[in-house]
C-alpha cells in the first residue's frame, strides 16, 4: 500500500488529488456525453457543447451530495456495521433528497443557463423551451446521481476490503514472527542449561570448586527465567537464592 500512496494513502494531499481526479473524469465524461444530443446541428454543435459543460458543472452539486453521503455516512455508519435495513432506508432518503436538488436545479437554474447561451433558438436544443415536469426532472436527477454515487461507493468498498485484507495478512505475519520468537526464547535456555550441565559434569573431575560455581550459576539462571516472571515468590526461595 505504501507503494501506491495516490490510491491508499490517508494523507490530506493524496486524498485531495484522488477526489479531484475522480470528479474531473466524471465531469468531462458527462459534459461530452450530454452534448451528443445535438450532434446533427453541424457547426452549431459547439453552442450545445458549451451549454453541456456548464450544466454538467451545475449538476455536480447533487452528485457530490449523494456520493459523499454514501461514502462518509451511510457506508461507515450502517453498511460496514451490518445494519442492512438502515442502509437501505438511508439510501432511499438520500436518493430522494438528491433527486429533489436535481429537480430544483432543472426547473430554475438550468433553463436560465440554456436561455443565456442559446437564446430563443429551439433547434439548438430540442428540449430547451419545453415544459419540464417534476417527475422527469426527478428521474433525471436519480439517473446521474445514482450512477456516480454507485461508482464512488464501489471504489470506497473495494478499497476498504483490500486494505482490511492487507492488514489481516500483516497481522498473520506478525503473529507467526511472535510465535517464532517465543519458540526461540523457549529453546535457547534449554541449550544453555544442557551446556552448563555438561560443563558441570566435566569440572567435577577437574575442579570441584568450578563445578560448584557452575551449578550456582545454573540455579541462578533457572530462578530468573522461571520464578522472576511471577508476581509473587515464596520468601524461602528468595533467601535460598541470596
Amino acid at each position: 500500500m505504501e507503494r501506491h500512496p495516490f490510491i491508499f494513502s490517508d494523507e490530506r494531499r493524496h486524498r485531495i488529488k484522488r477526489h479531484v481526479a475522480f470528479w474531473l473524469v466524471w465531469y468531462f465524461s458527462q459534459a461530452f456525453l450530454y452534448s451528443f444530443v445535438a450532434l446533427n446541428l453541424g457547426p452549431r454543435y459547439f453552442v450545445r457543447l458549451e451549454s453541456s459543460f456548464i450544466e454538467s458543472f451545475i449538476y455536480l452539486v447533487p452528485h457530490m451530495f449523494l456520493s459523499y453521503s454514501l461514502m462518509y455516512f451511510v457506508i461507515p455508519r450502517y453498511l460496514l456495521k451490518q445494519r442492512y435495513w438502515h442502509t437501505a432506508g438511508m439510501l432511499v432518503i438520500f436518493s430522494l433528497l438528491t433527486a429533489g436538488i436535481s429537480s430544483a436545479l432543472s426547473l430554475t437554474v438550468i433553463p436560465a443557463v440554456r436561455f443565456g447561451i442559446m437564446g430563443d433558438c429551439p433547434e439548438l436544443y430540442p428540449f430547451a423551451n419545453s415544459t419540464t415536469t417534476v417527475f422527469l426532472s426527478l428521474m433525471a436527477g436519480l439517473r446521474g446521481g445514482l450512477t456516480v454515487a454507485g461508482i464512488a461507493a464501489a471504489i470506497k468498498l473495494m478499497k476498504y476490503w483490500y486494505v482490511k485484507e492487507q492488514r489481516n495478512l500483516q497481522l498473520q505475519k506478525e503473529n507467526i514472527a511472535a510465535q517464532l520468537q517465543l519458540l526461540k526464547a523457549q529453546v535457547h535456555p534449554h541449550f544453555l542449561f544442557n551446556t552448563l550441565n555438561n560443563i558441570y559434569s566435566y569440572t567435577q573431575k577437574v575442579s570441584p570448586t568450578g563445578s560448584t560455581l557452575v551449578m550456582g550459576l545454573s540455579d541462578l539462571l533457572r530462578y530468573i527465567l522461571h520464578e522472576g516472571s511471577k508476581t509473587a515468590v515464596p520468601l524461602d526461595k528468595e533467601l535460598k537464592m541470596i
